[in-house]
């Protein structure tokens, strides 16, 4: 039976919330109600967010030499991927990518470390850097270093940075399976020390790891408990050498509902499309910023994302605008 979408997104706007079984049936559509479904996510994303596209890029401050065990990610202690290893840079490089990303119209400078978290030296370095940056540009910074304690939060916090990323991944249940070296409820701890200390929480989740569909209606509903601002939806693109080498459950449209999902259960929220949209998404990346009003634009961490010219060129074809205040005005 065909599924009243734009009911559906009426029924959100107005402020209420889907049931579990109206978000299966979202990952569930039929491929032929693919575009409804579409129409009816940026139903509700226009009636946030407009045709504005927000802009973010990656600086990998540290990378590998963790001692952590996640079965995703290429610089964990488990991993046999052949990523590069270096410790923190230093304030220099993270100007220079600062730099960069000012060029390139990014209103969210996103400095990422790798580890179970920061040591106090690391977190002097990003505050310091942070300070000048905010000094010279006209742009949000966020910083992505682990478990985080709440005497670190408040230093970042008065250094300046706007936010702090620190992913669910996935669903209470399915954790276990992914990682057991940290809890889930380390994880929330420490969005919620986040939260306490005035930065804006981003949290989000890793799609395509042996989750079920359940599953990923419970990640997108903790993240609305959890009041997230951010919530980066990343696509698993599995990295020969980690334990979910050769995964590959994912199709284009399934991962085009999953972010209509999220836009669903999270209608005020800024749902960026991560990690993973390329190889994921593929030729239907543009649609994704139907449902989704944030993007990546240069590398990841250990992969490489496509030039950013090309998703300039994505965002104005769809006649859609970027989401900065006065960044050209700030170019040196």
């Amino acid at each position: 039976m065909s599924f009243h979408w734009f009911d559906l997104a009426d029924t959100v706007i107005s402020g209420s919330e889907i049931t579990d079984e109206e978000g299966l049936s979202i990952l569930d559509c039929p491929d032929d109600e693919l575009l409804l479904l579409l129409q009816a996510s940026y139903k509700i994303r226009s009636h946030y967010y407009g045709n504005k596209v927000k802009l973010n890029m990656i600086i990998n401050a540290k990378s590998g030499l963790c001692p952590e065990n996640c079965g995703y990610c290429a610089q964990s202690s488990v991993s046999a991927a052949p990523v590069q290893k270096y410790t923190f840079i230093n304030k220099e490089k993270i100007l220079e990518g600062a730099e960069q990303a000012n060029k390139l119209n990014v209103g969210t400078y996103c400095i990422v470390a790798s580890g179970r978290g920061p040591s106090n030296r690391e977190v002097d370095t990003v505050t310091s850097a942070v300070r000048d940056i905010k000094e010279k540009y006209d742009m949000k910074v966020c910083a992505c270093m682990g478990i985080l304690k709440p005497e670190q939060a408040a230093k970042l916090k008065d250094a300046g940075v706007d936010r702090y990323n620190h992913n669910l991944n996935t669903s209470k249940a399915h954790h276990p399976n992914i990682t057991t070296s940290h809890t889930y409820e380390d994880r929330v701890s420490t969005v919620n020390t986040v939260k306490v200390s005035g930065i804006s929480p981003c949290s989000g989740v890793i799609v395509g790891m042996k989750e079920s569909k359940e599953d990923v209606i419970d990640m997108a509903r903790s993240l609305k408990i959890l009041d997230a601002d951010s919530i980066p939806v990343n696509f698993l693109h599995a990295i020969d050498g980690t334990p979910l080498e050769g995964t590959d459950e994912l199709d284009p449209r399934y991962c085009l509902k999953v972010l209509a999902l999220f836009r669903f259960i999270n209608p005020t929220k800024e749902i960026r499309i991560s990690g993973g949209r390329e190889v994921n998404l593929r030729s239907l990346q543009p649609l994704g910023l139907y449902p989704a009003n944030s993007i990546f634009v240069g590398d990841y961490l250990t992969t490489e994302g496509q030039e950013s010219t090309i998703d300039h060129q994505m965002i104005e074809d769809l006649g859609f605008e970027i989401d900065y205040v006065n960044v050209a005005e700030n170019q040196i």
